[in-house]
């Protein structure tokens, strides 16, 4: 439960959230994605959690244990393809950490009255260092395990997570400027929630913020025991995703204002977001250079909360290779870690040295692409393939009255038909 609490909270939620918010109408944007999460993600999550914990696997042997003589191939590409999305999700969400940890690091120098520049100006070899050490503790928390490595330090990573978030979020709320970051936030322009960019958008983070569409909640799906009640966890994982969503954009859209009112530039003369990737490396730094001796405070711990809340989901995110290396390949936890770990370092330094032609290229093709179509594959397998006996069998093994419950007698037809279909229809709209 830890595990798949913390993948589903992380800089997708507290990095990519707002950013899309500040991009999409603000209210109208928190509005759609609540919605997306509840009527497609969450029946998606659902899928993924109940297929790992039926095959006890790796995604691949997942996929392929609940297909017919017919439907393995399909299966079995349908694990691969979750594996590489996951692995390409990891290489450039790494390189995002670790500007996350460089620019903590610059705050810390700071307090002790050192130079900041080098950890806070964009380059190749700080982009480089920090990566590595982020994938070092990601490595090494994976290597540890479920129980003594990932469930451990999702359990303490994610309260201090939410601490740090809500300090913050009642500290921005008293500076000048704020009260309008809170009016963009909080009153949707309902005109906006019909376009397709914005729903786009916000379907791609409604998988991205909960780890879909790549195998990670079908791993930890495997790790979940046959007592517990399926769909209120998965229900608990969503709402908290959503929750944490939330408290980000109540943190970063008035920090935003704050910095606005301070004379930082946010938006361009046609209205865009400046620099939206690096909105909180280029204008947050900024509003915490106006709180005077304060400021190094704050940001010190606004970075390290976006640093844990990277980790939380980085560990899932690797999580998903390794389970297939260390389950089909016989490689033990420890090696399957480090060999699997090194190989997507190699891929985020490669993007490092081609930033301008790799990077957004990779987290479009990731998020925006392979992520909503592995769920519509998801979405098949579960709602045509897999037999519907056994389906219900597993989701009884933790609520016996199941088959009379209302989650029964909807999700069935809903991953069979509406999921699969919506999910398409607003693909082949936004390409349109």
């Amino acid at each position: 439960m830890a595990a798949a609490s913390g993948s589903a909270i992380g800089l997708g939620n507290i990095w990519g959230f707002p950013i899309k918010v500040a991009s999409n109408g603000g209210g109208a944007f928190v509005f759609t994605y609540i919605i997306l999460t509840f009527i497609l993600a969450y029946p998606i999550l659902m899928a993924e959690l109940v297929i790992g914990r039926h095959a006890k696997a790796d995604t691949v042997k997942s996929m392929v244990s609940i297909s017919g003589p017919k439907s393995r191939g399909l299966g079995a590409m349908t694990g691969y393809w979750g594996m590489l999305t996951a692995s390409l999700i990891l290489s450039f969400y790494a390189i995002v950490a670790g500007w996350m940890i460089a620019h903590a690091g610059g705050s810390l120098v700071s307090l002790v009255g050192l130079t900041d520049s080098w950890f806070i100006t964009e380059s190749m070899s700080r982009s480089i260092i920090f990566c590595t050490l982020f994938f070092v503790l990601t490595i090494g928390i994976v290597a540890s395990g479920v129980a003594s490595g990932i469930e451990k330090w999702s359990t303490r990573l994610m309260p201090i997570l939410i601490l740090l978030i809500i300090s913050l979020v009642i500290y921005i709320a008293t500076l000048p400027g704020a009260s309008a970051g809170w009016a963009v936030y909080l009153q949707p322009d309902f005109s906006k929630v019909t376009e397709p960019s914005l729903v786009l958008d916000a379907l791609s983070q409604a998988f991205f913020s909960l780890s879909l569409g790549v195998g990670t909640m079908m791993v930890y799906g495997s790790y979940i025991s046959k007592s517990e009640n399926l769909p209120k966890l998965g229900a608990t994982v969503a709402c908290m995703d959503i929750g944490i969503a939330v408290l980000a954009g109540m943190l970063v859209i008035p920090a935003m204002y704050v910095a606005q009112h301070n004379g930082v530039v946010i938006y361009d003369e046609a209205g865009n977001l400046i620099e939206s990737g690096r909105l909180i490396f280029n204008v947050l730094p900024s509003l915490f250079e106006t709180m005077g001796a304060a400021g190094n405070i704050v940001s010190l711990l606004f970075f390290v909360l976006m640093s844990i809340a990277a980790l939380t989901s980085s560990i899932s995110m690797l999580e998903v290779p390794v389970a297939y290396a260390n389950d089909s390949l016989g490689l033990s936890r420890k090696k399957a870690a480090w060999y699997v770990g090194i190989a997507i370092l190699a891929f985020s330094v490669l993007i490092v040295f081609n930033m301008d032609l790799l990077f957004d290229g990779v987290v479009n093709f990731a998020t925006q692409f392979s992520e909503p179509l592995i769920g519509i594959l998801f979405c098949f397998f579960v709602g045509w393939v897999w037999k519907r006996d056994t389906l219900l069998g597993e989701l009884k093994e933790g609520c016996p009255e199941m088959q009379e419950s209302f989650f029964w007698k909807v999700w069935p037809a809903y991953v069979r038909f509406i999921c699969p279909t919506a999910v398409l229809a607003l693909l082949v709209r936004s390409f349109i």
